[in-house]
């Protein structure tokens, strides 16, 4: 069963005991969600906009202008800008905050629900969200509503900056709304339309799915329903003022969906979730993701009915739900194991081999006045793009693949065979002995002796060469 606590979490580190009760110990860690750990200064969604703010002005406002006829000095000047405004510092930040949570925390089962739920709602790669406001959205939108209901978090979601601005809904406006008459939009030729992206998301990725039935009137219906949720947009803050509802931009009538009518209004968007996340569909769609996630590339209807009971006997809190599928994880955990994807991959050889990662906050405070990282050190943004899994940069709205096959190419997997060799320069030097790798894999491992058989008697030539065989040993890869 030890394999169990790299299935729902990132394995047992060197000074941890082994949980006599490994069900027990899972379920207890997501009825709440605490502090996180990190002891560094942690920056609000709010102060890293602003920095997004200073960038996207002094880009298009100034430095595209002032250098229109000098693309070098424009190069440069905007260089120096990406510097001021963090634009390289703020990602690695946000990913040691969230690596320290797996590796340094008491709740490393909650981390691990919490790096679920934000690729399930996934921000993908556009705009410099990763750099400036990916990571904070999924540190106070996602994270804070794990001991809440899905329909709240994905009310929280649907309207937070991150994915309104993500998704393009500032530009939605109804064609029958107030601003549809506008003698600007005439003058201007700019009609008011809808743009579809956020409904199509909400109804595709993050409620009922294409199982649902839903069909291209629904999307406009629901569209309809969500013009006038936007940026406030401003001369100064241009598309980074906060979310509000702007009803010259919403669309006047009823709306349909899903053969369900709807009023016109602000509130009609909370009613909509609600029915959403309450359909039956939506319940399947949440089961069959989590299952995907800890078990199997192809879950059963039995694995799934515990969770789509649990989802729909506390009305979505996810508390209830997140144990209902530790609980299956458990239950099928002798016959299943789910090979990992990169970077769970890599929190988990940190964890377990106890190395000098992620960077610390005293590290970290010096990258950000502009110390640069030596050559032992790694920007974290920098090795798990590399490793073909940057967190904060799916290149779909989908998120990253939960599916096996997707990271199984040569490629990838010699590049794990790199990163494995390398990590041995982030080992402790009180580690470096055969005792310490004894007490990790007997921690870890169900049979031991066949795996430190197997590492020690197959090295060749560099201690490195322990973690090459012991990190890529297909016990460790699949958990």
């Amino acid at each position: 069963m030890k394999n169990f606590f790299r299935k729902v979490a990132f394995g047992i580190g060197p000074n941890e005991q082994v949980p006599a009760d490994p069900l027990k110990w899972a379920l207890d860690q997501v009825n709440d969600v605490p502090e996180l750990s990190w002891k560094g200064k942690i920056y609000s969604e709010k102060e890293l906009r602003k920095h997004y703010r200073d960038y996207i002005y002094g880009d298009r406002k100034v430095l595209r202008i002032k250098y229109k006829d000098n693309k070098t000095l424009y190069k440069t000047h905007k260089n120096l800008l990406r510097h001021q405004t963090g634009q390289k510092f703020w990602e690695s930040l946000e990913i040691s905050i969230r690596h320290n949570e797996c590796i340094n925390s008491k709740h490393p089962v909650l981390a691990k629900l919490w790096m679920f739920w934000g690729n399930f709602f996934a921000i993908s790669e556009k705009d410099y969200l990763a750099n400036y406001s990916t990571g904070p959205y999924q540190r106070e939108i996602i994270r804070p509503n794990l001991n809440q209901s899905f329909e709240k978090m994905v009310y929280d979601i649907t309207t937070s900056w991150a994915m309104i601005h993500h998704l393009d809904n500032s530009e939605s406006a109804g064609p029958k709304s107030v601003t549809a008459s506008d003698e600007w939009r005439r003058r201007k030729k700019e009609p008011a339309t809808i743009n579809e992206n956020h409904a199509r998301e909400l109804l595709e990725l993050h409620t009922v799915s294409p199982q649902a039935g839903y069909t291209q009137d629904d999307v406009i219906q629901l569209a309809y329903i969500m013009t006038g949720w936007q940026q406030r947009w401003s001369k100064k803050n241009l598309e980074t003022g906060n979310v509000w509802f702007n009803s010259e931009y919403h669309q006047r009538g009823k709306k349909i969906v899903l053969g369900k009518e709807y009023k016109k209004g602000k509130k009609s968007l909370a009613v909509v979730i609600k029915d959403l996340v309450n359909h039956p569909n939506c319940r399947d769609f949440v089961a069959d993701r989590l299952c995907r996630y800890l078990i199997t590339d192809e879950p059963t209807k039995e694995m799934k009915q515990p969770i789509i009971d649990a989802f729909k006997k506390t009305d979505g809190h996810l508390p209830a739900i997140h144990k209902a599928a530790i609980t299956v994880a458990f239950n099928y955990n002798k016959n299943y194991k789910k090979f990992q994807t990169p970077e769970n991959w890599f929190i988990q050889i940190a964890k377990i081999a106890d190395l000098e990662w992620p960077p610390s906050p005293e590290t970290m405070a010096s990258y950000e006045l502009g110390t640069k990282p030596t050559r032992k050190q790694r920007l974290p943004e920098k090795i798990l793009e590399r490793l073909g899994h940057p967190p904060y940069r799916p290149k779909q709205p989908n998120g990253w693949s939960d599916y096996s096959d997707d990271w199984l190419s040569p490629e990838l997997l010699i590049r794990r065979l790199v990163y494995a060799d390398r990590s041995y320069a982030f080992t402790k030097p009180k580690n470096d002995n055969k005792e310490f790798y004894h007490k990790i894999i007997s921690k870890n491992f169900d049979e031991p002796e066949k795996i430190l058989d197997y590492v020690f008697k197959n090295m060749v030539h560099r201690k490195s060469e322990r973690n090459v065989l012991l990190f890529n040993h297909p016990e460790f890869l699949k958990a």
